[in-house]
């Protein structure tokens, strides 16, 4: 008799199409054992978070199980009608979505919003479903939870929000928790907070998990086993070990191959294998100097933002976001920002490109001069061009309703840097500098991946020739094969091009492999600066060796 908590047998997911049958899901079997901890890995379309909502019974339509079956303790969930499904979850099955803003009202308090989940799911009056509420956040970690009942998704840090997001998953007692990528945008120790919570409660109320997630670090510190899933198919399974420690398949040794590393720098980060040809010379074009100097500098940077206090005499008060007494970075180097968040390496960034006016202090181009001086239109033009951004999230960054080639010309053509003839010349050379081919052109931003849609962004920061890049979080959101070829192409360009770079990051092995300096910030402060392996190999501050000792690290496993 089976006595799996999970059992899946044989599983099968088709999304049928007019033009043909797309199999997502294919001949996929797992079990998930009560306290235990099931990693479930691949790349960005491997089907991980199809069977997720397979389990679940949120399958996106039309997509339909065609083959095997999904046992819960022994019952088959294929068999349930959707309103027996819908008794199952949450009750029986919680969730722990990738992003905690869109799993929380941002309208309505957070207290109110758990309670009613506990409410519903248990059949307990407001009151006791209030008092059950204050003791979950508790449960999870919240301090003052009474005080944080009352307060809104906005008033919590994203640690906290996740935190919510486990509470109101636990909030029906179910029996199996599947957290979908729980930690992406979290940086290093709110990521561990989040992931011992998460064991911890598997542990103590027996619960199992399968943890979706493109961390290799994450599945080697959680994990009791793992998956490794490829175009829908299993391709490794066993003990989190044996796996990533000594894999025998080829994909899943390419994968683990694929994960920068954080105990040393590799060469294949830092060395060019290819050059742009063409296209690069015009990207060169209309340089100034290329000496080694500071390109930008500050000195006593801050920045202010006002909070009003609840109540209506309170008043006003101030936070200081950024409290910067010198920093720079010179021609043609990467500096790498990390630090918790709420650290101000946002808040920087946006400062450094003219986004934001300090409150006081300075900040010089070596180009440009002092950007409070840059009043006339053209200068602050010039500016523009030369400083340019590659965002986080590239599906937000691209304009859904333009194609690609209007995407790449508008900023070509605003800033004057070729004819309307040879504009279309210029964004076939930039799609296939950025490793896409020339009929991306003809297509919207929904047609392709997200680190296809990542290239994209970079070729758009590159089509007005600039000299100067923030790159903030521009890997996070993408899976290691992939996250590998975005950092080995800005690394090329920067090589090809002459590029500054200040990269932020929560990665600190992404962040060693790419940075010539590396800045850490706390609380709007630097707490150390210096080249990247001296701060890695011999930290001077506390809280940076803290950072690196939370920092989940898949080369532990052969410690």
């Amino acid at each position: 008799m089976n006595t799996s908590l999970l059992q899946i047998d044989n599983l099968q997911i088709t999304f049928p199409h007019r033009l043909g049958d797309f199999t997502a899901v294919n001949d996929f079997s797992m079990q998930v054992e009560r306290g235990e901890i099931v990693g479930l890995i691949g790349e960005s379309g491997a089907g991980k978070s199809t069977v997720g909502n397979a389990i679940m019974g949120l399958l996106a339509r039309p997509g339909i199980v065609t083959q095997g079956s999904i046992m819960l303790d022994g019952e088959d969930l294929g068999k349930l009608d959707s309103s027996s499904m819908a008794r199952v979850r949450g009750r029986r099955i919680g969730m722990i979505f990738q992003d905690p803003m869109t799993s929380l009202n941002p309208l309505v308090k957070v207290g109110d919003q758990l309670s009613e989940s506990i409410a519903i799911l248990q059949g307990l009056s407001a009151r006791k479903a209030q008092q059950l509420a204050c003791e979950r956040l508790a449960d999870v970690g919240i301090p003052e939870p009474a005080e944080r009942m009352r307060q809104y998704p906005h008033e919590f840090s994203g640690g906290m929000r996740q935190r919510v997001v486990i509470a109101l998953a636990l909030a029906g007692d179910p029996e199996l928790l599947i957290a979908d990528e729980p930690t992406t945008a979290l940086d290093v120790s709110v990521q561990k907070q989040v992931l011992d919570l998460v064991k911890r409660i598997c542990r103590d109320r027996q619960l199992g998990v399968v943890l979706v997630t493109h961390d290799m670090g994450v599945i080697a510190e959680t994990a009791d086993r793992v998956h490794v899933m490829r175009h829908g198919s299993l391709v490794e399974a066993g003990p989190t070990r044996q796996v990533l420690a000594e894999p025998t398949q080829t994909y899943t040794r390419d994968l683990i191959a694929s994960i920068p590393r954080m105990d040393c720098r590799e060469n294949r980060f830092r060395n060019p294998t290819s050059q742009g040809g063409e296209i690069d010379s015009w990207l060169r074009q209309g340089q100034f100097n290329t000496d080694d100097e500071d390109f930008l500098s500050c000195t006593a940077l801050t920045k202010d933002f006002e909070i009003r206090k609840a109540g209506l005499l309170s008043g006003k008060t101030r936070f200081r976001a950024v409290d910067s007494p010198a920093l720079s970075i010179r021609r043609g180097e990467v500096l790498g920002l990390v630090g918790e968040s709420g650290s101000g390496k946002s808040t920087l960034g946006r400062l450094l490109t003219g986004l934001l006016k300090p409150t006081s202090g300075e900040i010089e181009y070596a180009d440009h001069g002092a950007l409070s001086t840059l009043s006339s239109k053209a200068r602050h033009k010039a500016f523009r061009r030369d400083v340019q951004v590659i965002f986080q999230d590239p599906y937000s960054s691209l304009n859904g309703r333009m194609r690609v080639d209007r995407i790449l010309a508008e900023p070509i053509l605003f800033h004057g840097l070729a004819s309307r003839r040879e504009v279309s010349m210029r964004v076939a050379a930039l799609l296939e500098r950025v490793g896409l081919p020339a009929d991306a052109a003809r297509k919207h931003p929904h047609q392709f991946s997200g680190g296809q849609r990542q290239r994209i962004c970079i070729a758009r920061a590159l089509s007005v020739r600039p000299r100067f890049l923030l790159c903030d979080e521009p890997t996070s959101a993408l899976d290691v094969s992939i996250q590998a070829d975005m950092l080995a192409l800005l690394m090329e360009l920067k090589q090809s091009l002459g590029l500054t770079m200040l990269f932020v990051s929560h990665d600190l092995a992404v962040v060693r492999q790419v940075s010539d300096r590396v800045a850490v910030m706390r609380k709007s402060r630097f707490v150390e600066c210096g080249p990247s392996e001296e701060v890695f190999d011999t930290p001077s501050s506390e809280y940076t060796q803290l950072l690196l000792d939370t920092a989940p690290r898949l080369d532990r496993l052969t410690q």
